[in-house]
């Protein structure tokens, strides 16, 4: 069982500043769906995919397009440990970005 459903607070460490963004996860028996929302647009997340990763954790990739502010096409890896996300996303050539993120309270 997965330990990615929920709401995520994201910050990415990019070339042009750092940029905040929220995704939110779902899991079903069938699939991982997901969204991110940031820069005044929502997206979907495409190939949503975890395993167990080296030294512990839970290891997670998937990839994003958008329009905000600029076109670009993302992938990211992060390992998730607990309530908390560390990794990166690259966008084609562009060096890769910082990935840091923390798990959302559930609402009451």
């Amino acid at each position: 069982m997965t330990t990615l459903p929920g709401q995520w607070a994201l910050t990415m460490t990019t070339p042009i500043g750092r940029i905040q963004a929220e995704a939110t996860f779902a899991a079903s028996e069938y699939a991982i769906t997901g969204t991110a929302s940031g820069k005044g647009e929502t997206v979907e997340l495409r190939d949503i995919r975890t395993e167990p990763a080296e030294g512990g954790g839970e290891r997670v990739t998937w990839s994003q397009s958008i329009t905000k502010p600029m076109r670009l096409n993302l992938d990211f890896d992060v390992v998730i440990e607990a309530d908390e996300m560390r990794g990166h996303s690259r966008a084609g050539r562009l060096p890769r970005s910082a990935v840091i993120g923390r798990r959302r309270p559930k609402a009451e």
